[in-house]
């Protein structure tokens, strides 16, 4: 079963910054998507905030860099999780992150 998801956006909380028990480290954000896609024939305005979560050591160097306002692409699985309400929850588990250079 294929489950990949590309998503660039622009970091709209500030990272959570975690390591489990087990000593992986873990960090948490949320991305929020804005742009003009094409359906049918017409333009429409797609629109969405996603949960992205990082885990390991492997990425955990550039999730220094990312602050709220950072221009981002994460490339992933998505997964659901119960959250504490009881509502399952979608959450993007990134694989690869780059940081979108803003021209300044």
């Amino acid at each position: 079963m294929t489950n990949r998801l590309v998503l660039s956006g622009t970091v709209c909380r500030t990272p959570l910054r975690k390591v489990s028990p087990s000593g992986i480290p873990h960090c948490q954000f949320v991305l929020e998507h804005r742009s003009v896609q094409e359906e049918a024939g017409f333009h429409r305005q797609a629109w969405c905030q996603m949960p992205v979560i990082v885990s390991g050591h492997e990425n955990q160097a550039i999730t220094h860099s990312i602050t709220v306002g950072s221009s981002i692409t994460v490339q992933g699985f998505i997964s659901c999780y119960k959250a504490k309400n009881g509502l399952s929850k979608m959450v993007l588990h990134a694989e690869q992150i780059e940081l979108i250079d803003s021209g300044d």
